[in-house]
């Protein structure tokens, strides 16, 4: 029993299961070093969907890691899901060297990482005894906090400078404080520091839940905590929806790790929420409990307003 939630528990989810984590899986790759992933899924069972979590470029030395959002990537692992968290090569702790092209942000190898998970499922598997056959390869989200959310967004359709790095495997993603627009909606010395926020998000087609903190402060742009929310009001898809917490800013009340430099701001019951909430659009999205996301948004909006809010587009299909 938690204590510290109170409106959250009217947000239904499934009791917590036995989980099992693997870590370090490592995938060789060409002219670096090794990517180090972790892996937590349900002790029993098996044909889970999958759950690519990629973590953002706080200011923590371990939190932006396969170590980081622990919690979160434990909670949805409790309730039916495969998650895996990849080292990308901006971390600090166990990415590539600061003086190679490319540094700090990696944002290209972010995006190559994720993609080497899925092309390399099976060589997961083998690594990890027991495991193999248990996966589904075939109902796969992704899913990215703040810097982690940017490089979700080009999975899912996003361009970049005409660019395009969709990749149809993955059906459905969620953007957790994700940055919003580039170039002239960025504050005067970014748009040449961060030629890489210039995305379009009017090609997004696949589900997308984007989430944001209505005390977000973002450092990039002068448009306030509504920049966050881009990625909602510009993608092409039908189905898209827009959650935002209430009294919580960029670290949405704790989503990168529980006492932490990255939580500005600790909200339990709001934490709670995002992951209820977040599972349940995850269910819906991937076929699990095609109803889960409409309960939960009922029950969001019946029991604890006060914590969140959501707008849909074609609501009526869920």
């Amino acid at each position: 029993m938690n204590n510290l939630i109170d409106l959250a528990r009217h947000i239904p989810a499934p009791e917590a299961a036995l989980t099992v984590a693997y870590t370090p899986i490592r995938l060789a790759m060409a002219g670096r070093q090794p990517l180090e992933l972790r892996l937590t899924m349900p002790a029993s069972g098996d044909r889970f969907p999958i759950v690519l979590l990629s973590h953002g470029f706080g200011p923590s030395n371990y939190i932006p890691s396969k170590d980081g959002y622990a919690h979160l990537a434990q909670f949805w692992a409790e309730r039916g899901f495969a998650v895996i968290q990849p080292t990308h090569a901006s971390s600090r702790v166990g990415g590539m060297p600061a003086e190679r092209e490319g540094a700090p942000f990696f944002w290209r190898e972010r995006v190559e990482e994720l993609r080497a998970i899925l092309d390399r499922l099976d060589e997961i598997e083998q690594q990890v005894g027991g495991v193999a056959g248990r996966l589904d390869g075939k109902r796969i989200a992704a899913v990215g906090h703040s810097f982690g959310g940017h490089t979700v967004s080009l999975l899912l359709g996003a361009t970049l400078q005409g660019e395009d790095f969709a990749d149809p495997r993955i059906s459905a993603g969620i953007l957790l404080a994700a940055p919003g627009r580039g170039g002239d909606d960025l504050t005067e010395e970014n748009p040449a520091r961060l030629p890489f926020f210039d995305v379009d998000f009017s090609m997004i087609a696949a589900p997308s839940l984007v989430v944001c903190g209505a005390e977000d402060n973002p450092h990039f742009t002068p448009r306030g905590p509504e920049w966050h929310a881009d990625a909602f009001h510009d993608a092409v898809a039908s189905d898209r929806d827009l959650l935002t917490l209430h009294g919580v800013g960029h670290g949405l009340g704790g989503i990168a790790g529980l006492d932490a430099k990255e939580t500005e701001t600790e909200a339990p019951d709001v934490l709670e929420a995002l992951k209820r909430l977040s599972l349940a659009w995850l269910k819906s999205a991937l076929g699990a409990d095609p109803a889960a996301w409409a309960k939960s948004r009922a029950a969001l909006e019946q029991y604890a307003p006060s914590l969140g809010d959501v707008i849909a587009r074609q609501a009526e299909t869920r």
